[in-house]
């Protein structure tokens, strides 16, 4: 559970950050938000927020992000979710 639930908060922090850039697409001198991350030897990642070198916006690459965040979710959910499912199974066997 503990894989799925870093790919769902992985996700969410991606979302996060390329909401955050589109939505300062016309603050003069902002700088991107972006997200680096990092696999945990145990299984899963952790992630990290950090800010683009230079000022501008990169609407493609954040629209991308959105998507690619969307897709990490879902993802991640249905790990989640067959994993429960699995316990729930073994559960009823033992019982």
């Amino acid at each position: 559970m503990s894989i799925a639930l870093s790919g769902l908060q992985s996700a969410q922090t991606r979302l996060g950050a390329a909401g955050h850039n589109i939505a300062n697409l016309g603050t003069a001198g902002f700088r991107r938000q972006t997200v680096e991350a990092t696999a945990v030897p145990t299984g899963g990642v952790t992630v990290s927020l950090g800010q683009a070198p230079q000022a501008g916006s990169a609407m493609a690459e954040d629209m991308v992000g959105l998507l690619s965040a969307k897709h990490h979710f879902l993802a991640s959910l249905a790990v989640f979710k067959t994993q429960d499912r699995m316990l729930g199974s073994l559960i009823n066997t033992a019982g």
